[in-house]
Parts: C-alpha cells; sequence; structure tokens
C-alpha cells in the first residue's frame, strides 16, 4: 500500500494515516492521571442539572441520529462546561488542514476549542461523535487525523481529544516523540447515561478549559 496523496478527516483510515507517520498505539498506563484527577467538586446546581439532563435523554441516546445526538444532549454538556472565554471558544464544523510529511490533511471538525474569535487559530482540544454504528470502531482514526493537524500546526508535542459513540466516551491523548514518531492513548469508556460516568466526563472537560488551554 503507498502513501495516500491526500487524507480527509471525514474518511481516514489507520491504514492509510500509518503509510504517512511512524503511528503506534502507546502503553503508558499513567498517562491520563494528572488529567481525569483534576481538583474540580461539582456544584450542587450542576450535579442536579446532570441527573435531570440523563432522566430525559435517557429512552433516546441510543436512537438519535447524530445531529440529535449533539443538539439535544452533547451541547448541553458542553454548554454546562461554558468554553467561551477570553480569545478561546469551542467551534463547531470547523475546516482546517495542514501537510505532514508531504501529504495534506484536512476537513471539517466536528467540535475543537481553540484560540480565536471568529475563526479557530491554535487548537487545544478536540471532539469527534458518531452514531452508534457497524463504522464507530472507525470513530478514533478521524480523531487520530484531526489531531495530527493539530501538532503540525501548534508546532507542539501532545494534544488532547476525545471521541463519542452513541452514549460512550473515550478520552484520548497523541504525543509526538523526539524521533518525530507518534503515540496514542485511549482511556477506557464513560458511560454518559450513568451519573458517575458523566460527572467524570465534565470534570475533564473541565480540566480542558481551566487547565489545558495554553
Amino acid at each position: 500500500m503507498g502513501k495516500p496523496e491526500k487524507i480527509i478527516f471525514q474518511t481516514a483510515k489507520f491504514d492509510d494515516l500509518v503509510q504517512v507517520v511512524d503511528l503506534n498505539s502507546g502503553k503508558k498506563t499513567d498517562i491520563f492521571d494528572e488529567w481525569f484527577n483534576f481538583d474540580y467538586a461539582l456544584s450542587e446546581e450542576e450535579s442536579n442539572f446532570f441527573i435531570s439532563l440523563i432522566e430525559k435523554h435517557r429512552d433516546f441516546v441510543m436512537s438519535y441520529a447524530e445531529e440529535d445526538l449533539k443538539m439535544y444532549f452533547i451541547s448541553n454538556i458542553l454548554n454546562k462546561v461554558d468554553f467561551l472565554m477570553k480569545n478561546k471558544r469551542g467551534f463547531f464544523d470547523k475546516p482546517l488542514k495542514a501537510v505532514i510529511n508531504d501529504v495534506e490533511f484536512g476537513g471539517k471538525t466536528d467540535f475543537m476549542v481553540a484560540s480565536g474569535i471568529h475563526e479557530p487559530q491554535k487548537p487545544y482540544f478536540f471532539i469527534q461523535e458518531f452514531k452508534q454504528t457497524k463504522h464507530s470502531v472507525d470513530a478514533h482514526h478521524q480523531l487520530l487525523a484531526e489531531m495530527l493537524v493539530a501538532l503540525a500546526l501548534n508546532k507542539s508535542n501532545l494534544i488532547r481529544g476525545a471521541f463519542i459513540v452513541g452514549r460512550n466516551w473515550n478520552f484520548m491523548i497523541l504525543e509526538k516523540n523526539i524521533d518525530n514518531s507518534y503515540e496514542y492513548f485511549i482511556s477506557d469508556s464513560f458511560d454518559s447515561l450513568n451519573f458517575n460516568g458523566l460527572k467524570q466526563i465534565y470534570i475533564c472537560l473541565q480540566a480542558v478549559k481551566l487547565k489545558y488551554c495554553e
């Protein structure tokens, strides 16, 4: 299999990515510890909000179409985090592209937190949302393509993201090593229809906002 001429986020496959970059699954067992142990205590209002959100959508999340899932459920979580900050915010369906090892990567991102007011500049975090289908196993491939572009644009060596398949969220970290190889790490799944799972998701998103948007 030869190197692809172009990689589009929406159709990115792992086999294509590894033709362009040295990309492997990482083995660091403590890679998520700092992120997941971020010191954030939910208020009573936040707890009640999420209990109500779960109860309202419990019977629908698994049957929602992608846009329904985004607008009715996921957007409530993101709006509660409130990524609208000074010179930074969340962006939906924005294009992103870069050339990596002579191959153009590009496409529209489902959601990213980035610096910028009207247009994204420096990306900090990505969310890729998927309906639970037979193709959902490819969710992290598309997210990896976006994160590779972010590292190239930022000239940095670490980026964070998450992918959503139905009710389940997985967080991901991509690192670039000094030899220009890459390692990615995928967390265990968090169930957004379980209060403790949704609480951890929310804490992780607050950590992105308060600690990692630098």
